[in-house]
């Protein structure tokens, strides 16, 4: 058993490796693969993690989150698992397009969630509370199953800050923009039964930055 006792569980939240076309918007609509690039930076981690001693893995149910925690898992020597509701944020007609065309529409729900109007969206993607809705009683329930373990949890960007916002005391939806999403970039989490804390940060790689004139694949 790898966790430190057998009263805290050690969550070890990434968002997955970059995919394979790193200049679209992609939400749940959008069943990508991670690219190239991708896959050095789920190997990267998966040494990381593997020298820790990990218990369970898992991962959404979406492929680009299921080849990076697939990955970690082989590096560990265990049987990857799915949490299947920590899917990526549904975008609606969003998901697919370039990122520069979509990112006013997406600049707009993060500033009004940071606002406090938790419930806006666009037309067809989910609102903050919607995934928080979703999400929350997933994780919640990952962590009674596995009470006590040290366990890596594979999910997306948009998400795993709607969990962290919502469930670690030091932040909230008005932190949304600041909580760090590096492509594997890993959320030290400490469980103890009633309350989830943040103990530690490890940056992975950014999303590339907006590229107005690169062609759409």
């Amino acid at each position: 058993m790898a966790a430190s006792s057998l009263s805290e569980t050690r969550v070890l939240l990434l968002r997955h490796a970059e995919t394979s076309a790193p200049d679209l918007f992609h939400g749940a609509e959008s069943d990508i693969g991670i690219g190239a690039a991708g896959f050095i930076q789920a190997r990267r981690v998966a040494e990381r993690l593997a020298a820790i001693g990990i218990d369970a893995v898992y991962s959404s149910g979406m492929r680009r989150a299921e080849e990076t925690a697939r990955v970690i898992a082989e590096a560990c020597g265990l049987t990857l698992k799915t949490c299947a509701k920590l899917h990526e944020r549904k975008m609606g007609p969003m998901s697919g397009i370039p990122r520069h065309e979509g990112w006013p529409v997406y600049e707009e729900a993060k500033s009004r969630w940071i606002a406090g109007e938790t419930s806006f969206t666009h037309e067809g993607g989910e609102s903050f509370d919607v995934m928080l809705a979703r999400a929350v009683p997933a994780l919640r329930e990952l962590l009674e199953n596995e009470r006590g373990l040290t366990v890596v949890v594979v999910a997306h960007g948009v998400i795993n800050r709607v969990l962290l916002a919502a469930v670690i005391d030091e932040y909230s939806h008005a932190d949304f923009d600041r909580i760090p999403i590096d492509f594997v970039g890993v959320h030290d989490l400490r469980w103890d039964g009633k309350t989830l804390r943040l103990v530690d940060y490890w940056p992975g790689d950014p999303t590339p930055p907006l590229r107005p004139n690169s062609p759409r694949p």
